[in-house]
């Protein structure tokens, strides 16, 4: 299969409609999704061709951050008011964060809203980088910048049900690892219903 037949299956795949997740997908006590006023959030799902196979770009947030240090993520945030949607959202933090032109981005099509247990909506817009690539990390937010194979993370019998405490209770969500880097969370949500869109 050529990059232009791996290409036109993605935006297929993404133009049919999913369901939307949540980190209270696994968790049924508390409040769940709906409960709070929600705040919009757009992030990267970043495709790159590198040595005959395509790869899922993601970062490893500073250890410095208040808010998710060490952990994996796309680029992305919040949308702020000059973004106006969260496709402007994604492409201008791709930017920042990791030094990706947002020129050099075609999105492909949209995922389905994923609701973070931190009151945000988050939009993923899956992304192909068009030609080379050298990732620049934001050093105030960036850790590192890595890739994972798109065959392991849209391969659905990788992705197991993990648990950890947190605010007093047991709570459980999705995780798919890939060498040193332990992907978790809603990021390994989203990555599940890309996994879940492509089957």
């Amino acid at each position: 299969m050529t990059t232009d037949d791996i290409r036109a299956r993605i935006a297929d795949r993404l133009a049919a409609p999913g369901r939307p997740s949540s980190d209270f997908d696994l968790n049924t006590e508390g409040a769940g999704p709906g409960q709070h006023a929600l705040r919009g959030a757009g992030v990267l799902v970043p495709l790159h061709a590198q040595d005959g196979a395509v790869r899922v770009i993601l970062t490893k947030r500073s250890s410095a951050l208040k808010h998710h240090p060490g952990q994996i993520a796309f680029p992305g945030g919040k949308i702020e008011p000059g973004d106006g949607d969260a496709a402007t959202a994604a492409l201008r933090e791709a930017e920042e964060e990791i030094g990706l032109p947002r020129e050099r981005v075609t999105l492909l099509g949209t995922l389905p809203p994923h609701e973070t247990v931190t009151r945000f909506t988050m939009t993923p817009l899956v992304g192909w980088i068009e030609g080379p690539f050298d990732p620049v990390p934001e050093a105030g937010e960036v850790a590192e910048v890595f890739s994972v194979p798109l065959s392991h993370a849209t391969e659905p019998a990788r992705f197991r049900v993990e648990g950890r405490r947190w605010q007093g209770r047991r709570r459980y969500y999705y995780a798919v690892p890939w060498g040193p880097y332990y992907i978790w969370g809603a990021t390994a949500r989203i990555l599940r219903g890309f996994a879940e869109a492509m089957r």
